[in-house]
C-alpha cells in the first residue's frame, strides 16, 4: 500500500498576491544533462519547447491543442523539474517561457541544436 509521503511532490509556494502557488523552479546549478534530455525525449514536451523558441512566453492554454489537460499538465511538470521551462502565474492564466539562458549557460549549444529541429 502505497503512503503519501512515498512519493512527495515538490515544493510549491503560495503567491500572496495571486493566490494561487508559485512553482519551484530547480537553480541553474543543479540542472543535469540527463534531467534536460529526459524532458525532451518525448516529441510532445519537445514540441513545446521549439514553440516556446520561437516566442518570449506562452499561456498553457495556447499550448494546449486539442489535448487532454491532465496530460499537458503532466508535460509541464516534467518540464520545469527538468530545468527546461519557467511558469510565470499572473491571476488565474500561466504562462510558460524557455529557460534559454540558463539553459545555454549550463549547456552551451544544446537549444541551439533542439531548436534548429
Amino acid at each position: 500500500m502505497r503512503r503519501r509521503d512515498d512519493n512527495p511532490s515538490p515544493p510549491v509556494f503560495w503567491n500572496r498576491t495571486a493566490q494561487m502557488p508559485d512553482y519551484d523552479h530547480p537553480p541553474v546549478e543543479s540542472l543535469t544533462l540527463l534531467g534536460v534530455l529526459r524532458g525532451l525525449a518525448d516529441p510532445i514536451r519537445l514540441e513545446i519547447v521549439q514553440h516556446l523558441g520561437s516566442v518570449p512566453e506562452a499561456s498553457c492554454a495556447a499550448l494546449l491543442g486539442d489535448r487532454p489537460r491532465s496530460s499537458m499538465s503532466h508535460h509541464f511538470q516534467v518540464l520545469r523539474e527538468s530545468g527546461l521551462l519557467h511558469t510565470r502565474i499572473q491571476g488565474v492564466q500561466h504562462f510558460n517561457s524557455l529557460r534559454r539562458d540558463d539553459l545555454d549557460a549550463r549547456f552551451p549549444g544544446l537549444m541551439q541544436a533542439v531548436l534548429a529541429e
